[in-house]
Order: structure tokens, then sequence, then C-alpha cells
């Protein structure tokens, strides 16, 4: 039987993502793109529980090796950047929506960011 401290170490890479499950992660993907949302989706519900099995997710994993994820009450945030023809400034916008809940491929991500943890 693995003690309570075996379970909760960082072993490999992965484990900071399974260690994040029903907390809310940021995740940077490709296009200046943002994310926050709630890695976790409750196989209670009946949206969630068709989505898991459309995508073949196991029980309870929101996430996979390749960083596919599945996020809940999501916060996007796009970032863009024109220039002005007439004084050739940078015109940076920022573009943010919520969504309720997401599928994230993961070959557009980038990074991935546990929650702060405070001892």
């Amino acid at each position: 039987m693995a003690s309570a401290d075996e379970e909760i170490a960082v072993k490999e890479p992965l484990d900071l993502i399974r260690l994040s499950l029903d907390e809310r992660i940021y995740v940077k993907l490709r296009s200046d793109r943002e994310l926050r949302g709630k890695l976790h989706v409750s196989a209670r519900d009946p949206l969630s529980i068709f989505l898991l099995w459309s995508v073949r997710c196991p029980w309870l994993d929101a996430y996979d090796q390749h960083l596919n994820m599945i996020l809940g009450d999501v916060e996007e945030i796009v970032t863009t950047v024109e220039i002005d023809d007439e004084t050739y400034e940078e015109i940076v916008r920022t573009t943010r929506r919520t969504i309720p809940f997401l599928f994230v491929r993961g070959d557009g991500v980038i990074l991935v960011s546990p929650p702060l943890r405070t001892a």
C-alpha cells in the first residue's frame, strides 16, 4: 500500500497535471490564445458522460499523454496584433469569451500551469 506522500509525489511531468484535477489551470496555446478553466468533468452530468464516451477518455481523466484536455467553465483570451496603415504602430487587441465546456486538442498546447500551491 502506497503512503499518502508517495501518492502526491511528482515523478513525471504529467503528474503535475494529475494533481491539478478538479482545479482551475492555465493553458497557453498556439496563435496567442490562453485558457483558464477547471480540469475536471463530473461523470454525473449527462452531457459530460456523452462527451467522455465520444472522445474515448477514461472515467474522470480529463487529459491524456498527448495533452488533449477537457476543461469546464473556461475563459478564453485571444490576443491579436494589427499594424495601423497610416502610423505603422502596433494595435494590440484582447478578446475574451466564456465557454462552459471545451475539448482542447493537445498539439496546440504550449504550456500548462497548475494552480499555485503554498505551504
